[in-house]
């Protein structure tokens, strides 16, 4: 397909986009956070264009597409660590309950407290302890809380992991498996009380057992936060995600967003060819 015809779509999606955003404020639907337009640029580079997504409050949004369509970017623009890079730029809105994430007044370290984040490869403390994992983050962001058990034990059981690790509190991180020292990443991420959790591939270093466990973890978390995930697992998508949005970049030209809606009329009666031959793994 010409470059011009990609265009051309990209704008009638872009404006069917934005009628499906309405929709969702005409029916009351609660939105934790929205992107307005959002472009992004690494020095002279754009590497994402016009990305206009509601993200419905206590739900799982999915982001699928190709390698290198800018689902990861993306993400790290929600809580502003794209910022934090060397010659990034970004246009457009980031709202967070209604608000711009990046107005000049806002921090971007208490954002990053409502808007956690899990990356692909589990980063804990590995000579700290379990317990002084989850406990670090409230101790980096100088939170006070004095019911430190509770919390240990109230993270950890959200995040699945307290029935394999309540006797051995003490161990090192490090000697837990992959797929514990992701969820353990997890707690660590909910001892802070984010609203909002941005998950970047969190299972794509795991095994099937491990992601299974970490799938359950997703769908429980959602029903008290609101959960943002970047997957190339399409069956993983259709198993955890109320919501996706299919990601493109072709021809040089930047990643926008082809589709979104619910997962179920995504995987089974999408509006654009492009995302059937996807999600039928014709490409990607």
């Amino acid at each position: 397909m010409a470059t011009a015809e990609y265009d051309d779509v990209r704008i009638d999606d872009v404006q069917e986009l934005e009628r499906e955003i309405a929709s969702q404020r005409d029916a009351n639907v609660p939105i934790e956070m929205e992107t307005r337009d959002i472009s992004v640029w690494f020095a002279k580079r754009k590497v994402l264009e016009g990305v206009s997504i509601a993200f419905p409050k206590q739900s799982v949004t999915a982001l699928i597409g190709p390698s290198g369509c800018g689902k990861s970017t993306f993400i790290r623009t929600l809580n502003r660590l794209h910022e934090l890079i060397p010659g990034a730029a970004l246009a457009g809105e980031v709202l967070y309950e209604g608000s711009d994430i990046y107005a000049p007044e806002v921090d971007p370290v208490h954002i990053r407290l409502k808007i956690g984040m899990v990356f692909q490869k589990p980063n804990p403390f590995p000579s700290m302890t379990i317990r002084g994992n989850v406990l670090s983050g409230l101790k980096l962001s100088g939170m006070k809380r004095s019911n430190h058990d509770d919390i240990v034990e109230q993270t950890l059981t959200s995040a699945g992991l307290w029935n394999e690790v309540k006797d051995r509190l003490n161990a090192a991180a490090g000697d837990l498996s992959g797929g514990q020292q992701q969820r353990l990443v997890i707690a660590r991420a909910l001892a802070v009380n984010p609203h909002v959790l941005l998950m970047d591939e969190p299972c794509s270093a795991l095994d099937p057992g491990s992601t299974l466990k970490i799938e359950e973890t997703i769908r429980e978390l959602s029903k008290e936060i609101t959960i943002i995930i970047v997957t190339h697992n399409m069956q993983q998508a259709v198993r955890v995600a109320d919501n996706t949005a299919f990601f493109l970049a072709t021809d040089g030209n930047p990643g926008h967003v082809v589709e979104q809606g619910p997962t179920t009329e995504i995987f089974g009666n999408p509006r654009d060819q492009r995302t059937l031959d996807y999600v039928n793994g014709r490409f990607g």
